[in-house]
């Protein structure tokens, strides 16, 4: 038998229990870090303390206070040129990140955001945790490679517009 007793589409084979956690083996990961940086970004852009260039919890301090112990004081630098505006930028992306990841639009260009975000404030705040695996920066970048190199492939507009393309064809 040829596998094409359905007016020539062939049939599908059950999929193993394997194969089905496969394919959602990232689903849990990929809401943790959206709901993470959704909450993340809406939370400083609450914080009215955050968002000033000076006084406590302000970004412009905390950047002052990272500057000497980070991988990349220029980086600081550059941040401390305008601290509300990196504030505000850094809590955008992080907004932007976590809906792009949560319902899967553009995942790899949300993860590569996420990723880069993360990188960013692992060589300026958190570069000085010791040992490595205390600062949370770095485990949140690795955490952004595996939805940066296979996207989001269950629940996803991602997945939803390449089916609906193939149904219309």
């Amino acid at each position: 038998m040829s596998g094409y007793g359905n007016g020539g589409y062939a049939l599908a084979e059950p999929r193993s229990l394997r194969d089905r956690a496969r394919e959602y083996a990232l689903l849990p990961l990929r809401i943790f870090l959206g709901v993470t940086f959704v909450y993340a970004g809406l939370d400083k852009l609450t914080d009215s303390a955050f968002l000033s260039s000076n006084g406590a919890g302000s970004i412009g301090e905390q950047m002052r206070g990272v500057r000497d112990s980070s991988a990349i004081p220029a980086l600081v630098d550059l941040a401390l040129n305008s601290p509300a505006g990196f504030g505000y930028a850094i809590a955008i992306g992080e907004l932007l990140v976590g809906i792009g990841t949560l319902i899967g639009l553009w995942t790899r260009v949300a993860a590569l955001g996420g990723a880069l975000i993360s990188l960013s404030l692992w060589l300026t705040v958190s570069w000085q945790a010791t040992p490595y695996y205390y600062g949370n920066d770095l485990v949140y970048l690795m955490a952004w490679l595996p939805l940066l190199l296979a996207g989001a492939t269950v629940f996803s507009v991602d997945a939803l517009l390449p089916a609906r393309r193939r149904r219309s064809l």
